[in-house]
């Protein structure tokens, strides 16, 4: 399969085809916080050319639709819908989150991964992925310190002890020994 991506969601603007059976032919980033929608035409046409093939010769297009910048993710969105339209493929969409966690997911599909993205203001985009990729925490928007817990919990180990408490030097409370209970 023959596939174009593109992503305008965030502050770059990249494409790169890819070949499943031989890898990626060909690919080019640039990093900008704006301009997407000058760049990201002759972008595409400079990789389709380094990749030698043609439009009608992809067999799908896909983008990044967010989170990310509202006018980024619209022009990556018009142009992969475009060539779609034109080329008569499928056009799909793929969270910015996804495209963050599939490299480690590919890597190592027996642990959780957490894609975030900053949102500003204190708050990150995340969503916390499985094995296979399969979501365990939908997209959403959080605190940073909110995520942070989120994430320490996530590390803890799976019920197998119950909690206690943690000491780092001798608790100050002694047990009572003149009325204590006999244990049965």
């Amino acid at each position: 399969m023959r596939v174009l991506a593109i992503d305008t969601a965030l502050e770059a603007c990249s494409a790169a085809v890819l070949d499943t059976n031989s890898g990626i032919a060909a690919s080019e980033t640039l990093a900008m916080t704006r301009g997407h929608a000058e760049a990201v035409t002759p972008l595409i046409a400079r990789v389709m050319s380094a990749a030698a093939i043609e439009f009608v010769d992809l067999d799908r297009i896909a983008v990044t639709t967010g989170p990310g910048s509202f006018t980024g993710l619209r022009v990556g969105i018009s142009a992969a819908r475009g060539i779609a339209l034109a080329a008569g493929k499928p056009a799909v969409g793929l969270s910015t989150l996804a495209g963050f966690a599939a490299p480690l997911i590919a890597d190592d599909d027996s642990m959780q991964v957490v894609a975030a993205i900053d949102a500003r203001h204190e708050q990150v985009y995340l969503q916390v992925f499985g094995s296979g990729g399969r979501t365990v925490v939908a997209p959403r928007v959080a605190s940073v310190r909110d995520a942070a817990r989120a994430r320490l919990g996530a590390a803890a180990a799976d019920g197998h002890s119950p909690p206690k408490p943690l000491y780092l030097r001798a608790p100050d409370a002694q047990p009572q020994a003149a009325a204590r209970l006999p244990r049965r």
